[in-house]
């Protein structure tokens, strides 16, 4: 039994789903969604928050303020209204109102940023929007996702040693990129093991954050449309880049069996399965792909038939990416 006295205390971090009868690969999930904010953002905002107040940077008026597409913006807001702090979300018109109310009901403001930047995108729009705001008005504290060396500290001293200690034979981790803090906490922690572990970022299709050209990214999540400062590519061994219909494929393949998984699971799931396909064919292996979320958020977009036809066009649900 466990007892917490604050929300942020509680996380499953040792829950993984043998993906082998359902995708015909094989591929552990490491589910990181079973804490209060629904996301593995927790870690990381927990991390950020607490690194903050041991620097003594927050006080009796300060304001955090954070850019998030979403769930970091959620853990965040748990957080916040766990310790008596104000927060400020800034996100853009891809962040689905579900998510938004969330953070509402949990005491957060909520800034939506409505145009993408000319060359940063969205992304580029609300960390300009972020700059102003607290270049303007001293009470408020960025805690910068993007920057922020505790966003990857987090992964390197919880996540990655729990996929270690589960896995001792791990060949293969595959992790979804955006701020790239969970790939870099794990990357960084699996080549300072020693350990020969193949560490693949699966990002989309239309993401610059590994120099591919920008293009329209319509699921919330991964990908980004400015170069994260905390990647360093010399940790990561191989890039998959995942279009989004086969990211919207697999997530809906998998909430048929059952496994009512996030966009960004679908995307990294998608790419896991083709790189095992081409790398390792019938080699025996072990690899794990981390889930950040679940599929409640993704009702209003990757599970509304209505949304995917619009956006993607009316035939690409019949086509299975698993068989």
């Amino acid at each position: 039994m466990s007892v917490i006295t604050a929300p942020e205390d509680f996380h499953v971090d040792d829950l993984f789903v043998d993906l082998g009868p359902t995708l015909g690969a094989p591929l552990f999930l490491k589910c990181e969604a079973f804490n209060f904010a629904g996301s593995i953002k927790l870690k990381a905002a927990a991390a950020m928050v607490a690194d903050a107040e041991d620097r003594g940077a927050l006080g009796p008026g300060s304001v955090l303020v954070e850019s998030s597409s979403g769930n970091l913006g959620v853990a965040l807001s748990l957080i916040a209204a766990s310790k008596g702090y104000r927060f400020l979300c800034v996100t853009d018109t891809r962040c689905n109102l579900t998510t938004r109310r969330m953070m509402e009901a949990m005491g957060a403001r909520v800034h939506t940023v409505t145009e993408p930047d000319p060359e940063g995108g969205f992304l580029g729009a609300r960390l300009d929007y972020v700059r102003k705001l607290c270049a303007g008005d001293s009470r408020y504290l960025w805690l910068n996702q993007y920057l922020n060396e505790y966003n990857w500290i987090a992964h390197h001293r919880t996540t990655a040693p729990s996929i270690a200690k589960q896995f001792p034979d791990l060949d293969v981790l595959f992790v979804g990129a955006g701020t790239t803090g969970t790939l870099m906490g794990c990357a960084r922690y699996f080549r300072e093991s020693g350990r020969r572990v193949t560490v693949v970022a699966v990002d989309s299709v239309g993401s610059v954050i590994f120099g591919a050209p920008p293009g329209p990214r319509m699921i919330p999540g991964l990908g980004a449309g400015v170069r994260p400062p905390l990647l360093d590519e010399s940790y990561v061994d191989d890039v998959v880049h995942v279009p989004e219909p086969d990211a919207i494929r697999m997530s809906h393949r998998l909430a048929s069996r059952g496994l009512l998984l996030g966009g960004s699971t679908g995307t990294v799931l998608a790419g896991a399965v083709g790189w095992l396909a081409e790398h390792r064919g019938d080699e025996p292996t072990t690899a794990v792909a981390i889930a950040p979320d679940l599929g409640e958020r993704y009702l209003d977009n990757v599970f509304r038939t209505d949304w995917v036809n619009e956006v993607y066009g009316e035939h690409v649900l019949d086509l299975d990416p698993i068989g």
